[in-house]
């Protein structure tokens, strides 16, 4: 039996925050871009069941990558430095399934 999605798609924030002085996405204004790309979802009609969710998450585990995104059922991982990255990703990708080459996290970037 196939089922349609509950979400097109899933959008996670890496929004982690180390307190040992280590790199992290929450030093590297990972809840502005979060709380953007929110905005810019429900802004384009694409928020709730069918379309769009976005979501916080700990830890991604791909640190030297960014802040970091990841956008599924798709797997594809995107640095997102800015609004202006949320808003490309949010017309290419989320709305139009392209993906923005120029942001994704390279296979062999990790912690």
């Amino acid at each position: 039996m196939t089922q349609n999605p509950y979400y097109k798609h899933h959008i996670f924030f890496c929004l982690n925050q180390r307190d040992n002085g280590q790199d992290c996405c929450a030093n590297l204004g990972a809840q502005a871009s979060f709380d953007h790309c929110k905005a810019q979802v429900k802004a384009a009609g694409l928020a709730g069941v069918g379309g769009v969710r976005v979501n916080k998450a700990g830890c991604l585990d791909r640190c030297a990558g960014g802040p970091v995104a990841v956008v599924y059922p798709e797997g594809i991982w995107y640095t997102v430095m800015d609004s202006h990255d949320v808003d490309e990703i949010v017309e290419s990708h989320l709305k139009n399934g392209q993906v923005v080459e120029r942001l994704v996290v390279p296979t062999e970037v990790g912690r």
